[in-house]
């Protein structure tokens, strides 16, 4: 099934050149697999990026974390924070899956490790967090092993956005929110570069919902009483997770610059990061790969000089901006534990003046 993204709406957040796909997968070797559980009680699942066809353990990513605000419950940041380095899968899910999805990705990292001979005495799997407490029974943990094994196996290039792994149970603004994607090209010195960014949305009160510029979220709840059961949230709470992947060659302190200015295209839609939600960002870059030993030898890498930043930076802006609005559009009209309904932005866009 084609969805249809913000763009088919002919809404075109920023202006620069996006990549084949609008996604993350647009940096050559990154994939995207999820595992979506729905039934009576459970609208879950994982999402998994993969960053590259190797083994990342052997051969680890240049990486940078970044939490703008603090109210989650991710894994393995304190090591990003401290070394730069990513050496696993990243994986999304819901608060009370962290742990079991960690232990999933710790298995997978050790079997494929162990397939060509190593042996992993410390291992550092990344996991991120949104609460789908609203329409899922998160108590239940209905996240297994076979779920993350499932989404590394589908994970591919044109993946699916919306209410899907992840965002299964997910809410942005009061409507349904989910996984979304967009990319951004670059040019430095005669080379095409891509900044890719993937999110999983779950923040926003309806009220400062902004779209194209103008004050949607007023519009919508005006609307509100000719939609049955429909939901809205009050406050800004929920988190999003942020995903950046670039094939840029930067340095750990410069991806870390770079994933910051995703917070630029949250504060598009009209978030100003509530006390109650969680903003954390991780960035991998697919050059500046660090090798198992140095062997004795120095590690030579290249970085671009800091006056040609500013592009990397409205790439991710742009970027993270338009990954939102994709996950809100893509997501379908979902029915919550309560009875309530978190209808689609889809169903709105008609109806809006914001063009």
């Amino acid at each position: 099934m084609v969805q249809k993204r913000i763009r088919d709406y002919n809404i075109i957040p920023g202006r620069m050149r996006t990549g084949k796909w609008n996604k993350i997968t647009d940096v050559p070797g990154v994939l995207v697999g999820h595992s979506t559980i729905k039934n009576e009680t459970n609208h879950t699942g994982v999402t998994v990026i993969l960053p590259g066809p190797d083994n990342g353990f052997i051969n680890k990513y240049t990486a940078a974390s970044y939490v703008h605000n603090g109210f989650g419950k991710s894994c393995g940041l304190v090591q990003i924070e401290e070394l730069g380095t990513l050496e696993t899968p990243i994986a999304l899910t819901n608060t009370l899956n962290v742990g079991l999805v960690w232990d999933a990705l710790a298995g997978y990292v050790i079997r494929q490790s162990q397939a060509e001979g190593v042996e992993p005495m410390s291992l550092n799997p990344i996991v991120g967090e949104c609460n789908d407490s609203q329409i899922n029974q998160i108590q239940n943990r209905a996240v297994k092993e076979q779920h993350v094994m499932e989404a590394i196996a589908g994970a591919e290039e044109d993946f699916a956005e919306g209410d899907v792994g992840a965002g299964a149970g997910t809410i942005c603004y009061g409507l349904k929110g989910g996984i979304g994607s967009a990319s951004r090209v670059i040019e430095l010195d005669g080379k095409e570069y891509t900044i890719g960014v993937l999110v999983q949305s779950n923040f926003g009160a309806t009220a400062d919902f902004v779209l194209n510029g103008m004050a949607a979220g007023e519009q919508i709840l005006k609307l509100k009483k000719d939609k049955e059961g429909m939901a809205s949230a009050e406050c800004d709470k929920g988190s999003i997770m942020t995903i950046l992947a670039t094939d840029l060659p930067v340095s750990h302190r410069q991806l870390k610059r770079i994933i910051r200015r995703t917070a630029v295209g949250i504060a598009r839609t009209g978030a100003y990061t509530g006390h109650g939600s969680g903003e954390v960002m991780i960035g991998f870059t697919t050059a500046n790969r660090i090798p198992p030993s140095s062997q004795g030898k120095l590690i030579t890498q290249t970085m671009i000089h800091e006056d040609l930043i500013n592009r990397a930076f409205q790439a991710a802006a742009e970027a993270s901006h338009e990954a939102i609005l994709n996950s809100m559009v893509c997501a379908q009209t979902t029915t919550g534990l309560k009875g309530q309904v978190y209808y689609s932005l889809a169903e709105f866009l008609p109806e809006l003046t914001i063009l």
